[in-house]
């Protein structure tokens, strides 16, 4: 089971979200990443989906001397579920005590 620090280590850098986008029109190879990138070296692209294919939201595909990196976006919406859920409930939490609350304050009466 990957861990969920290595998920949102990998979401944490900008060059590691760039290569995110642009894999999720479908399979990249690395040297089309280095162009999607033109800033970073070569070797810095490849230290960055190091880390993603780490975190487990870039898998890899070797077809020759190629390597074909595809977005295995379920690692993310698993955290982003586990995390947003948290503040779901505790919000859904917060309306229903209010509901509550509302429901046993008597009626106010208006003035004339």
């Amino acid at each position: 089971m990957l861990s969920d620090k290595q998920v949102w280590k990998a979401l944490s850098s900008p060059h590691r979200r760039a290569i995110l986008d642009a894999l999720r029109d479908g399979p990249l190879t690395t040297t089309a990443l280095g162009h999607v990138l033109p800033e970073l070296s070569r070797y810095a692209v490849m230290q960055h989906l190091g880390v993603l294919e780490r975190a487990g939201v870039v898998l890899v595909r070797r077809d020759g001397r190629e390597r074909w990196n595809e977005l295995n976006a379920v690692p993310i919406q698993r955290e982003l579920e586990r995390w947003l859920g948290a503040f779901q409930q505790a919000t859904a939490s917060r309306l229903l005590a209010f509901e509550r609350h509302l429901s046993a304050s008597p009626p106010r009466k208006e003035k004339s």
